[in-house]
């Protein structure tokens, strides 16, 4: 895998990681205002794009597994920390959705 490919990588993972950050957000604010099933469908968009990262990702180790030497990319380190973050909020969400739910 060349740098440049590697690179393009890291912003294929940003971009949708990213884009699941935003929907999760949005998914809480329609939860703030009651319209849960607004709040799933964006919770189900946002999973769709962190599926999609989890593909590039793949892509990444199984390259690396096959023994193809990775360089390091400051870019594809950043992607991994917005998927890990994205991760995370994603998991926070649903707890407060939910607790909005109860409220």
């Amino acid at each position: 895998m060349t740098k440049k490919e590697l690179t393009m990588l890291g912003f294929e993972i940003v971009a949708y990681a990213g884009d699941a950050r935003s929907k999760l957000l949005e998914a809480l604010n329609a939860a703030k205002t009651g319209d849960y099933a607004r709040a799933e469908e964006l919770c189900q968009a946002a999973n769709e794009c962190i599926v999609e990262a989890h593909k590039s990702q793949t892509s990444l180790l199984q390259a690396e597994s096959s023994g193809e030497d990775i360089d390091f990319s400051v870019t594809l380190m950043h992607g991994q920390d917005h998927l890990m973050t994205t991760m995370l909020l994603q998991d926070m969400m649903k707890h407060m959705i939910e607790l909005y739910k109860r409220g």
